[in-house]
């Protein structure tokens, strides 16, 4: 019974990878950098002899490379109790400085390739009721964000399908999306969050502190998570102010910095 874990290239990935391994659960990661999972692979075998770890490069943007990695799962016979899906892409600036590609690019992997192995991890699970799906989303889908539009956008509709699916697969899986703040897991995230001044910094939370409370709120079935005091707290006061307000604070805190590593 195998973990698929996306985004295992990443700081929240690895948090996630190394978590789930020493707790003694056999992993399938995946992400873009085959030098990068390998690595993080040898390191996890390094530490865990016995752990079964694989791994597998996909651009989770890409239905050929997705329908690859589900063949793979299929050649080597896994099924799977769990899927955490942590893969996204947190490009920051205004919508016309997007090219075609890095607009497509950002929807596709912040939610097409979600659906998709939802969809892939549920038909091979292990058995019904033993299923578990957990999507990252972020504080970022709680209200329409100017110069963060896509990004907001895209992490709203995946809080909403894993919301649904809560419903829909109720009895056949847990399913929970949580959403955390800021995570400082590159130094150009910690200066994007640092550029947000005291609302960035109440808002971060270390990625292994997200890997823990959201694996803690998987096991408990729950529906939706924020994480985090302060994020609770802002998540509410959301509620309380005018929707024309929210977007000129936002505007005004999130078009002095971009944001574009991929």
């Amino acid at each position: 019974m195998y973990t698929l874990l996306t985004g295992a290239c990443g700081g929240l990935g690895g948090a996630f990878a190394r978590l789930l391994a020493r707790r003694g659960e056999p992993l399938l990661l995946t992400g873009r950098s085959e030098e990068r999972l390998l690595a993080l692979a040898d390191e996890l075998r390094a530490r865990f002899p016995a752990l079964p770890v694989a791994w597998f490069a996909c651009d989770l943007g890409i239905s050929e490379q997705r329908q690859a990695l589900f063949s793979y799962a299929d050649e080597q016979g896994m099924r799977f109790s769990r899927l955490v899906y942590v893969a996204g892409i947190d490009t920051q600036k205004a919508l016309e400085k997007y090219s075609e590609e890095k607009l497509v690019m950002q929807t596709r992997v912040n939610l097409e390739g979600a659906v998709s192995l939802a969809r892939a991890v549920f038909a091979r699970r292990v058995a019904e009721g033993e299923c578990e799906i957990l999507a990252v989303g972020s504080m970022s889908a709680s209200v329409p964000m100017p110069y963060f539009a896509l990004y907001s956008a895209t992490k709203k509709g995946l809080e909403q399908l894993f919301v649904a699916l809560h419903e829909e697969w109720r009895g056949r899986a847990k399913v929970t999306v949580v959403l955390p703040g800021g995570i400082p897991t590159r130094e150009d995230i910690r200066e994007n969050i640092a550029s947000h001044g005291w609302f960035g910094r109440v808002s971060a939370l270390p990625s292994e502190t997200v890997a823990q409370r959201s694996l803690r709120a998987l096991s408990k079935n729950r529906r939706r998570v924020v994480v985090g005091f302060w994020n609770k707290l802002l998540h509410a006061l959301m509620h309380c102010v005018p929707l024309s307000v929210k977007m000129r604070v936002i505007a005004r805190i999130w078009s002095k910095t971009e944001k574009d590593a991929f």
